[in-house]
């Protein structure tokens, strides 16, 4: 997903760019993790929330050490999918059989986390993005298998029933999606400001209209009886899932030049025009113009 809405309001963290770490508050993991009052800690409010479940409360505890990232649960809510329609999710805390999302988010988080100490790895800049700190909010949805997460702020609602959450690499993938929403946001939604002209000419040139729109899709996610998941109507202001998608094919040229040293097919920014300027744009802003794909 991918992602229904992100707020504008957003703290003054704003990635690797701080000097100092992110980090989640005390006050905010106890809504995460609700029904410890007692605790002074995280890892105290761990402990007791995943107790029922000490493998789960193990890869949480490792997940919070490691990276920041906060394992709990959303709240119970009637939210508005827009094509989607309404959706009734309820809190979910991965433990017993949904023990395999913290398995796959843990796996997935760490995997980015590399991904970003190998493509930085000796360069005078990092990237101007955050990845680390996050708020994982797992639910589950009735009768639904959508949406499959989304961000609001330095928070991912995960929901455990996701059509897009079923494996590891599906996980990942819909994990950095999301984390590039939460870092539009904190670039002043940045994708609504730059991306948006070269967007909408797009969609007037093509509408719903695959075949027309596949060489501007960033990425391959569809949308079941629609279109590209980049240009599905009545998802918010579609330039921001674009925008997503595009990040999500960064980081699938990019690792598959730090695996391989080139692609297997076309590089996105080797297509039409307006890819090539969407690429330099959002490479620019986020990661230090480090492009490893040759020039076409």
């Amino acid at each position: 997903m991918r992602r229904l809405a992100l707020l504008a309001l957003f703290s003054a963290l704003t990635a690797t760019a701080d000097t100092t770490a992110p980090a989640i508050a005390l006050a905010d993991a106890k809504l995460l993790l609700p029904g410890s009052s007692g605790c002074s800690d995280v890892e105290c409010l761990l402990d007791a929330a995943y107790t029922k479940d000490p493998k789960a409360k193990a890869l949480a505890l490792a997940l919070y050490r490691d990276t920041g990232d906060i394992a709990g649960v959303g709240p119970e809510e009637i939210m508005d999918g827009g094509y989607r329609g309404k959706i009734h999710l309820v809190p979910q805390l991965p433990v017993g059989s949904y023990r395999k999302h913290l398995e796959w988010t843990s796996a997935s988080v760490r995997s980015i986390d590399d991904f970003f100490t190998k493509l930085y790895d000796q360069q005078p800049t990092g990237p101007a993005y955050r990845w680390r700190a996050v708020q994982l909010r797992y639910v589950r949805s009735i009768k639904k298998r959508t949406p499959s997460a989304y961000a609001t702020g330095w928070l991912v609602e995960y929901n455990v029933e996701g059509s897009l959450l079923t494996s590891f690499e599906g996980v990942r993938e819909t994990l950095f999606h999301e984390l590039f929403h939460s870092n539009d946001g904190a670039h002043n939604e940045w994708s609504a400001r730059v991306l948006q002209r070269d967007f909408d000419a797009i969609v007037a040139r093509c509408g719903t209209r695959v075949a027309c729109l596949a060489p501007y899709a960033p990425n391959s996610t569809m949308v079941r009886g629609g279109t590209f998941y980049a240009f599905q109507p009545n998802n918010g202001n579609g330039v921001h899932e674009y925008s997503a998608e595009l990040a999500v094919r960064y980081w699938k040229e990019q690792s598959e030049m730090l695996a391989k040293g080139k692609l297997a097919k076309k590089a996105f920014k080797c297509g039409p025009p307006e890819n090539a300027r969407a690429w330099k744009a959002i490479v620019d802003e986020f990661f230090a113009s480090r492009d490893l794909v040759p020039a076409c």
